[in-house]
């Protein structure tokens, strides 16, 4: 795999000079797709030809079974027409209207599959574009085969790829980066906490898809299918949409991200949708949103017009179903903040006792900003849930305070290791008492410095301020044993020692500069 993610990186050093990371990100990842698809479709077209001659189909009849769009379709594969084959395009790669062959290409497939209809990106073919340039790119991407690797299908194959290359590509943008992309470790916490097996699965804000496919990856570790969750999703930028709906694609994972890209705020989606799981990485502290005072989904509060956090919340909370759970990132300042309201609206959430957990990241986590992170878990019923059999955490609320976890890979960025998160997880499991914690013989005990379990009030007596901090305390010193009014009383009597060596040491000085003289 490390090389076949070296030969693809050089795609987008061809590009780079003559266009910005957005534009080359696109270019690079609409090729790569074009040649999985195409990867994809003749892997099935071999496996259609030989189990036809197994069988003994005549050569006069071969035809009909490998131009059967609907096995294709029933296989996961997309219907890729001639034209846009990439031994087609391969062929033409030094011609002088290759990007016109290829825009071609991408509207060929676009008719052929309606999943992809108005997805893939057509820009090849502009004065801005270099077309030599991009003849090479087509030859580089030519010599990255996406089948045989590994065992793997191409699917899986260019599922990784494509998972690397939006990381490499939020790292080349910086800050612009984390608009489309939430760091794996992350999202993999959140997934591992809400255990999403089966239901509808919404993100509201959802980048390039990461949360789907990593749902998707917890449901197939657990011998689930593909087709146990259902994926609701919307995002606003309409390249990071198309980047989301080929994540999809390429991963076998039906969802509905709307027919185009929109405002969550402005224009819902999917008004009707209610989510079993919610998992999302709102903007952080987003101060110019659509903003409307009577919008019923206001139900704490009205949120400030500078900063849409606890509207991202209260949109979520009003998209979980009867029984949902939601994991959500957010600023820190989302746990303290009182001013323009928000204290008032966090309160009037904790009230309702819809907060499950909350969570204080490590710092640099995110590589497209300093901001310090946290994360708020929902469920709409803390108590017992039939056949779920969960401990009835009813007024209570766990917080785990992670700051001090992860590893540098770098100066800049840290990340959270799988100890930590099976660490994390497995708290929160035993906390709420759910299969899989019992399973494991994982049981629920605070620790000092770690995790505590908050009644309802003592977070009142902490006037609602969620800050893991000030309920975890500070961790046990390693060893420490003594009883506590032992240790008083030592440390006292060595003070006071300490006290009366000072007043000799003082009075022996005073002698020795008194015989010195004046």
């Amino acid at each position: 795999m490390e090389d076949l993610r070296a030969t693809l990186w050089k795609t987008a050093d061809k590009l780079r000079g003559s266009m910005d990371a957005a534009q080359y990100k696109d270019f690079v990842l609409g090729l790569v797709f074009l040649k999985y698809v195409s990867d994809a479709f003749a892997e099935r077209r071999a496996q259609v030809r030989a189990d036809a001659l197994a069988r003994g189909v005549p050569a006069a009849q071969l035809r009909s079974f490998l131009d059967d769009v609907d096995d294709y379709a029933r296989a996961g594969v997309f219907w890729v027409p001639r034209a846009a084959r990439w031994d087609e395009l391969a062929a033409r790669a030094k011609d002088a209207d290759i990007g016109q062959r290829i825009d071609a290409a991408m509207d060929a497939i676009m008719a052929a599959n309606a999943a992809l209809a108005g997805v893939l990106p057509k820009a090849f073919y502009r004065d801005t574009v270099d077309q030599r340039r991009l003849g090479g790119l087509v030859t580089l991407v030519g010599e990255a085969g996406f089948t045989g690797r590994e065992g793997k299908q191409a699917r899986d194959v260019l599922g990784e790829v494509y998972e690397y290359f939006l990381d490499t590509f939020a790292r080349a943008e910086g800050k612009r980066g984390g608009e489309f992309y939430t760091p794996a470790p992350v999202v993999t916490v959140l997934v591992e906490m809400l255990e999403p097996y089966a239901g509808r699965v919404y993100d509201p804000c959802c980048g390039s898809g990461g949360m789907f496919v990593q749902a998707e990856k917890f449901v197939l570790a657990h011998r689930g299918r593909r087709v146990d969750i259902a994926v609701y999703g919307q995002e606003s930028n309409e390249r990071t949409w198309r980047l989301a709906q080929m994540n999809l694609a390429i991963h076998g994972i039906p969802g509905d991200l709307g027919s185009r890209w929109a405002d969550t705020f402005y224009e819902d989606k999917h008004p009707g949708v209610k989510a079993d799981f919610i998992l999302a990485n709102p903007p952080f502290n987003m101060s110019d949103w659509a903003r409307e005072a009577g919008d019923p989904r206001w139900k704490y509060g009205i949120p400030p017009a500078g900063n849409a956090n606890f509207a991202w919340l209260q949109h979520i909370l009003g998209k979980l179903d009867d029984h949902g759970s939601a994991g959500v990132v957010l600023a820190n300042g989302s746990m303290s903040s009182r001013q323009s309201g928000e204290g008032e609206i966090r309160a009037a959430i904790v009230e309702a006792d819809l907060v499950t957990c909350v969570i204080a990241l490590p710092p640099q986590l995110f590589r497209s900003t300093q901001i310090p992170a946290c994360l708020w878990f929902f469920a709409k019923d803390k108590g017992d849930q039939g056949a779920r059999a969960l401990r009835d955490r009813r007024g209570e609320t766990l917080f785990i305070d992670a700051r001090e976890m992860g590893a540098m890979v770098d100066r800049t960025e840290r990340v959270l290791t799988d100890t930590d998160i099976a660490r994390i997880a497995g708290t929160y499991h035993a906390w709420r008492g759910t299969e899989s914690a019992r399973a494991a013989g994982l049981r629920y005990a605070d620790v000092a410095g770690f995790c505590h379990s908050a009644t309802l009030d003592e977070v009142r007596q902490h006037e609602h301020i969620l800050t893991p901090g000030r309920y975890v305390g500070p961790p046990e010193s390693a060893g420490d044993s003594e009883p506590l009014t032992e240790k008083i009383d030592r440390l006292q009597k060595e003070l006071f020692a300490s006290f009366e060596e000072s007043t000799r040491l003082e009075q022996a000085v005073r002698e020795q500069l008194a015989r010195l003289g004046p």
